[in-house]
């Protein structure tokens, strides 16, 4: 079992509307980075879990958790020319870009980047990184027992 830590902008895609999805989850479409897509098409598996992370918004940080439940196939905006996640060299034969299906746990305290950076069991966390983008990252075990079990509580 690996964990994640996948970042949304909840204007485009939020807890709440993870929370409204059908049990069998949403797709996580929209990934154009190819680390994050290696992620979700070589490493994640279904069981998984996912930190859910409010990104590029007033108050970033987790505000929820969320499980992988379906791996990786075709992300189908990458054909939609009417979507702003078209991708004219993604064919049907060679998809360039993968989506899992992501299914909601429960809705958390939003746990803030700055909060997060108080602890020094984090120091080391990927999100924490200077210059971290990527909108999915693995999540070490003692992380996520730390945020999990003290910090989530």
């Amino acid at each position: 079992m690996r964990y994640w830590l996948m970042k949304s902008e909840p204007d485009e895609f939020s807890i709440d509307d993870l929370a409204r999805a059908p049990r069998h989850g949403a797709a996580w479409f929209g990934v154009r980075n190819y680390q994050a897509r290696n992620f979700m098409r070589d490493q994640m598996r279904i069981g998984d879990p996912v930190l859910f992370y409010h990104s590029s918004c007033a108050q970033p940080g987790i505000a929820g958790l969320a499980e992988i439940c379906a791996g990786a196939c075709p992300d189908e905006t990458q054909f939609d020319r009417n979507s702003k996640y078209y991708d004219a060299k993604a064919t049907r034969d060679k998809p360039r870009w993968v989506s899992v299906q992501v299914k909601f746990v429960n809705k958390t305290r939003l746990l803030g980047l700055a909060e997060l950076r108080e602890h020094k069991a984090l120091a080391g966390m990927r999100l924490l990184a200077r210059g971290n983008r990527l909108s999915i990252t693995p999540v070490d075990p003692d992380e996520w027992k730390f945020i999990t079990t003290k910090l989530l509580k």
